[in-house]
């Protein structure tokens, strides 16, 4: 697939949320990698956005949400992507319902709840802040489970412990949440989640930061 750079400001989500934490650990890394110009050019470079078009020449966030706010948040103009499907020609109708049937979607808000697709905003810089996100995304990056290509898979594990982990907690003790998180993440309570890992297999990769 042919990599190219599209204005930031152009793309359009096609989730209603982000973790508003793993964005800013996203602006912290494209920071601390503008102090090695070519690191940083290269690290955007082998992290395209996944994109789709759509009708009226859109273009739609269909992977790395989190990494497109950041560099919004950033000031970047444009940041380099992959178009992994055309669905142009379609009505808008058509192409809800195409991009819901290939896992393109995931019209659910901050709380886990799922919304009318008309309710998913139009900017990247309108995306909720759901908690949770940011709790399955920093359990994944410390190797609490394994990142997949199951779409949204972060979105599963966010609802898991939305089940099990007080908001309260979550927004009073990150850090006591992500340890109860972590633990939870290889119970067997957890064993039908994408990216499950036993407790003492090898870790993910902590050096991976790319997610959904």
């Amino acid at each position: 697939m042919t990599v190219q750079s599209i204005a930031v400001k152009a793309m359009r989500p096609t989730q209603m949320a982000v973790g508003r934490k793993l964005v800013k650990a996203k602006r912290k890394g494209l920071r601390e990698r503008e102090r090695k110009p070519q690191e940083l050019v290269d690290f955007i470079l082998e992290n395209p956005i996944r994109v789709v078009m759509g009708p009226g020449n859109q273009i739609y966030v269909v992977d790395h949400h989190h990494l497109a706010h950041a560099l919004l948040d950033e000031g970047f103009d444009t940041a380099p992507v992959v178009v992994i499907g055309d669905l142009a020609n379609l009505a808008m109708p058509e192409f809800w319902k195409q991009m819901e049937g290939k896992g393109w979607l995931h019209p659910y808000d901050n709380k886990g709840r799922k919304r009318p697709i008309r309710d998913i905003p139009k900017k990247i810089s309108k995306l909720e802040d759901d908690p949770y996100r940011s709790l399955a995304g920093m359990v994944r990056l410390e190797g609490g489970f394994q990142k997949t290509t199951t779409p949204y898979a972060e979105f599963t594990w966010a609802d898991f412990y939305r089940k099990q982990i007080p908001e309260k907690l979550l927004k009073k003790d990150f850090e006591k949440a992500l340890h109860w998180a972590k633990r939870l993440a290889s119970t067997p309570e957890a064993a039908a989640l994408p990216g499950y890992t036993p407790k003492g297999a090898a870790k993910a990769d902590k050096k991976k930061t790319d997610d959904q």
